[in-house]
């Protein structure tokens, strides 16, 4: 890997070298992961000047998570308590000699940008912009195969909670039971708060957890993934609890199924992400649910769990292969309840099969 990391800094400081600057600072946490390995609490990398330095306030791998920096990078602990890393590579690139550095403005807060230009007055700073995102964009083979892991640690998560008594136990109680199962599968941890909906909360987005408890004939709707070596999944499965499903659970399951197989259909390499947006979305609206709607069906995932592409209606750009993202139509009926089907797919040309699904529990709608 330390090679995939000195190439992806290489591009780093081409884009600088290109843009007019010198050296770059890194400090969004993803960004800084992706370009060294590790993104200890409030690191940054320094790029360029005498060598590549990544700059933290405590060891690398102290928290779950962290990741292993690479090998050929120079680590340096500030040892000053609560010292801010990002001003402190300021100062190192000043005193390297550098000119000028370009800074991630869209992460930097205002206070914090100020701090490095009093640091290194004579420092000219520029903005890098979302560079490093757009690197990340297309993934390579082995991120999707930690994409890939982190799916199965959710399957296998998320299919042992089928099989216990689901009856009686309150929302929070099964996402906290399926946080643990994530860990206890290999995963750093939940790749973003579980949401667990019963009854009226089900089909809800984003939905936090409450005590309701699970009762017969219930939608119960769950949304997980798990974050392994840094990258982050997503499932999303909706089941009917207890009995045989009523005439309306079984026509609304199959109306989000169908529009989530339309969304999942659209991924190919050159597609227009409204237009895969618009898949999924006019089976939808078709039958009358176009108020209420999500404001997207999907989006990219990686290092973050909401990384680009959007795929939404006034969403720009176009899908390329190695592109992974979720398809996640949803619809909630007040006061009823709803449905949601997650997935985690990657883009792949026909020629290769089509779109690669990472997340397999069955879309079948089950009673438990």
């Amino acid at each position: 890997m330390s090679e995939v990391y000195a190439v992806r800094r290489e591009r780093v400081r081409e884009r600088c070298a290109g843009a007019g600057g010198a050296a770059a600072l890194v400090s969004r946490p993803a960004n800084v992961r992706y370009l060294a390995g590790a993104a200890p609490h409030g690191a940054v990398l320094l790029i360029g000047g005498d060598e590549d330095v990544l700059l933290c306030g405590r060891p690398p791998g102290e928290q779950p998570g962290d990741g292993r920096p690479d090998e050929a990078l120079r680590t340096q602990l500030l040892s000053a308590p609560g010292a801010d890393p990002a001003v402190a590579g300021a100062g190192l690139a000043a005193a390297q000699g550098v000119d000028a550095l370009a800074v991630e403005e869209h992460h930097l807060t205002v206070a914090r940008h100020r701090a490095l230009g009093s640091v290194a007055p004579g420092l000219r700073l520029t903005d890098l912009g979302t560079a490093v995102e757009q690197l990340r964009y297309v993934k390579d083979e082995e991120e999707i195969s930690c994409l890939r892991i982190g799916a199965e640690i959710a399957d296998q998560a998320l299919g042992e909670l089928l099989e216990s008594i689901l009856v009686g136990r309150t929302e929070r109680h099964l996402a906290l039971e399926l946080e643990r199962r994530l860990v206890d599968h290999g995963a750093d941890g939940p790749a973003f708060a579980t949401s667990v909906g019963t009854g009226p909360n089900s089909g809800k987005g984003g939905h936090r957890p409450s005590d309701r408890r699970v009762e017969e004939g219930d939608f119960l709707s769950v949304c997980l993934g798990a974050s392994y070596r840094g990258y982050r999944s997503e499932i999303g499965r909706t089941f009917v609890i207890g009995t045989s499903p009523a005439d309306w659970q079984i026509e609304l399951y199959d109306l989000v199924f169908a529009a989530q197989r339309a969304g999942r259909e659209a991924l190919v390499p050159g597609a227009a992400c409204r237009d895969v947006d618009h898949a999924a979305r006019h089976v939808l609206d078709s039958a009358g649910y176009a108020d209420g709607l999500p404001p997207l069906t999907g989006h990219g995932v990686g290092l973050e769990i909401d990384e680009d592409p959007q795929l939404a209606p006034a969403a720009m750009g176009k899908l390329d292969a190695c592109v992974p993202v979720t398809v996640e139509p949803g619809v909630h009926l007040p006061g009823r309840g709803g449905v949601r089907i997650d997935d985690t797919l990657v883009v792949r040309p026909e020629a290769d099969g089509g779109p690669e699904l990472l997340t397999i529990t069955t879309k079948e709608l089950l009673a438990l």
